[in-house]
């Protein structure tokens, strides 16, 4: 794979399943260098054929639902310059309309009622006077924030107290007549023109159901006439279910749930509540390693009754990627060893997991099929991400191919797992991918984020795009990683550099060890965010490297803790609090012992890992004459490697393959 192969990805959304269960909604994007950006449209799949036909036509169409009727199809549209908004079109063919003109635009996938008459989703309000809410007024001329809560800004969104999310609902306007005059967007109103005309045109205008200073989400209907929503709380981790009419005006009543709230809740025909809820200690911050245990309850005109635990957390690693009522259960994901399987639960409590979808893929969507099956989306050794169709049998069957053509003009280098036992007997897994040829080839030892993450031996386009360079590539997921059970997640707790580095090292020799391949006296070591710590930490510590590549790095806990957008508890819990411990784990406090030719890459939008944290890395290297320079991308933030522009992901390729043509020459 080379850089601009990124322009063949294609990757499905999740889908929505026609009542009929004959075919689905989906969106599919794609990279587009040449506009740089992901354009994306609606397609029609046949369940039958898997025969993918156009429903729309837009540039930026996505987050399809049908109604419970099988006559109407939501989406959410945007487009260049356009804020995303609420379409509505039949789902026998007709032009859509939209349907909101919300300033804040449309965010999340629209929810029919059950009786298919209303739609709920969200949008952000923002505060009068900000985010062009008053054309007068530009970003530098808003008044100033008073903040008083810690958190008041997300990586990827920015402030978010001036424009909290509220829950809408908006009624299916009724068929247009074709004898009737339209009216003009400004009609029988002293107020401007709406952007779009969408609620004149429609003669609907949506209701705001939820209100005050924090986002409300995750609209789910009970019936006709109320939702079950998820409210943000202050200053925590956690979150509160409220069960709020589906009106203008009215209160919420807060649901008491065990823990500190729901990561996700979804109802069952017959009224059965499933919840994914994770146990986050008594003051709702304990939550290294923690996974959410999956949850049922009967609902009652006041909460929760019966509520009853069906899995282990400390064992089952859920994911919450999925969370679907079906007639003999439920669906759920669940993460293990690397990969993210389909899995279903009776909903009983002497039930126990059953796995639908596993092997090497990650299962990121699934719906339910009338009659039985379920429509996976999921990426694999061989994909970015494709549909397939459970049957009543349990067997997979590939509805879509959408990375062929990626596969014959790139190729695939699919990675051998490896697993590793250590020096205190515990087995370390991961992968080994290398080229073609005999080597043996200079390698790269790649580390990944998080930590409470874990790499895959799904299609990845940097081991990919290395490998397709030349080089072998080492990859694990030591200690602190996620998929393997709390107890693994949490064994770095206050030791950040230690267990887990030396996995990541002893991992890194038994590759060596195991394969000829692989040249141990050219080696390289990179990682973004969690692994751009690892990578700076093993370079005040090891000399070995040829080079190094420091990402997003969560360099200095000190500057971390007031700046990043989770620093107030996330350096606290994982290195502690004494100074001389947080030292002991920094690499910033380290920074004299570094001799590695570096490369510092990091977006100046980042609030996850702050900018300043490269900078200095930066600063302090190239003041001790250490080799070193400093990639910044502008307007991007923390997830620059998987969701910036086009254009940048494929100049970040290009910057490193030249680093590594410079110091880790394959030649």
């Amino acid at each position: 794979m080379r850089p601009e192969h990124l322009a063949l990805f294609r990757q499905p959304s999740r889908p929505a399943v026609h009542p009929d269960g004959t075919w689905a909604a989906v969106a599919i994007s794609r990279p587009d260098l040449d506009e740089d950006g992901y354009p994306s449209s609606l397609w029609r799949l046949d369940l039958g054929t898997g025969e993918l036909t156009p429903l729309t036509h837009g540039t930026a169409d996505r987050d399809p639902a049908i109604s419970p009727d099988g006559r109407w199809l939501a989406f959410v549209r945007g487009g260049k310059g356009v804020k995303p908004q609420l379409a509505l079109m039949p789902t026998a063919g007709g032009e859509p309309r939209v349907v909101t003109d919300h300033q804040g635009g449309v965010g999340g996938r629209p929810e029919f009622s059950p009786d298919g008459t209303r739609i709920a989703y969200t949008s952000r309000v923002p505060e009068k006077g900000r985010y062009g809410t008053d054309e007068k007024v530009g970003p530098d001329a808003e008044p100033p924030r008073l903040i008083t809560d810690f958190s008041y800004r997300a990586d990827g969104l920015g402030f978010r107290l001036d424009r909290p999310s509220h829950v809408f609902v908006v009624d299916v306007p009724p068929v247009p007549d074709p004898t009737a005059d339209v009216p003009r967007a400004d009609e029988g109103s002293d107020e401007p023109a709406a952007p779009t005309g969408a609620v004149a045109s429609t003669g609907v205008a949506p209701v705001q159901v939820t209100t005050g200073p924090l986002d409300h989400g995750g609209p789910t209907w009970l019936d006709d006439g109320e939702l079950l929503v998820l409210r943000d709380v202050v200053d925590t981790l956690g979150a509160a279910l409220v069960r709020h009419p589906a009106t203008a005006g009215s209160e919420g009543v807060e649901i008491a749930v065990p823990h500190h709230g729901p990561d996700d809740v979804a109802v069952a025909p017959d009224g059965t509540v499933y919840l994914l809820v994770r146990d986050q200690g008594e003051d709702g911050f304990d939550f290294i390693g923690r996974s959410p245990a999956l949850y049922r309850a009967r609902l009652t005109g006041t909460g929760l009754e019966d509520v009853q635990r069906l899995t282990d957390p400390t064992t089952e690693s859920l994911t919450g990627a999925v969370l679907a009522p079906v007639a003999d259960g439920v669906l759920v994901t669940r993460a293990h060893r690397g990969t993210v399987q389909l899995v279903r639960h009776p909903g009983t409590p002497d039930g126990a997991l059953e796995v639908l979808v596993g092997g090497d893929r990650e299962v990121y969507a699934a719906e339910p099929v009338t009659g039985g099956g379920v429509l996976v989306a999921s990426t694999g050794v061989g994909t970015v991400g494709d549909l397939g169709l459970v049957g009543g049998d349990g067997s997979l069957r590939p509805l879509t191919d959408l990375s062929a053509r990626l596969r014959t003009e790139a190729g695939v280098h699919e990675p051998v797992e490896l697993v590793v036992p250590t020096d205190d007997g515990y087995e370390v897994h991961g992968w080994v991918a290398t080229p073609e040829g005999e080597g043996p080839h200079p390698v790269l030892l790649l580390i990944h984020g998080g930590p409470f993450a874990a790499y895959a031996p799904t299609f990845f386009d940097e081991v990919q795009t290395y490998v397709g360079a030349g080089y072998a590539v080492v990859f694990c997921n030591p200690r602190g990683s996620a998929s393997y059970g709390q107890e693994h997640g949490r064994a770095i707790i206050g030791g950040f550099g230690q267990r887990d580095a030396a996995d990541i090292l002893q991992f890194l020799e038994g590759a060596l060890a195991s394969n000829r391949a692989l040249d141990g006296d050219r080696i390289g070591v990179m990682g973004g965010s969690y692994g751009g710590y690892m990578t700076a930490w093993l370079t005040t510590r090891d000399h070995r490297w040829a080079g190094a590549i420091v990402e997003r790095g969560f360099l200095d806990p000190v500057s971390f803790t007031g700046s990043s957008d989770i620093g107030w508890f996330f350096g606290g819990r994982y290195l502690g609090e004494d100074p001389d411990a947080v030292a002991a784990q920094s690499p910033m406090a380290h920074i004299d012992q570094v001799r590695t030719p570096t490369l510092v890459i990091h977006s100046e939008q980042d609030w996850r890992c702050p900018v300043e944290q490269g900078q200095r890395w930066y600063v302090g290297l190239k003041r001790q004459g250490v080799p070193t320079e400093l990639l910044l991308f502008p307007g991007e933030g923390h997830e620059l490697s998987r969701s910036g522009t086009p254009k940048h992901r494929v100049a970040r390729f290009e910057h490193i393959l030249r680093w590594w043509a410079t110091y880790l020459p394959v030649g």
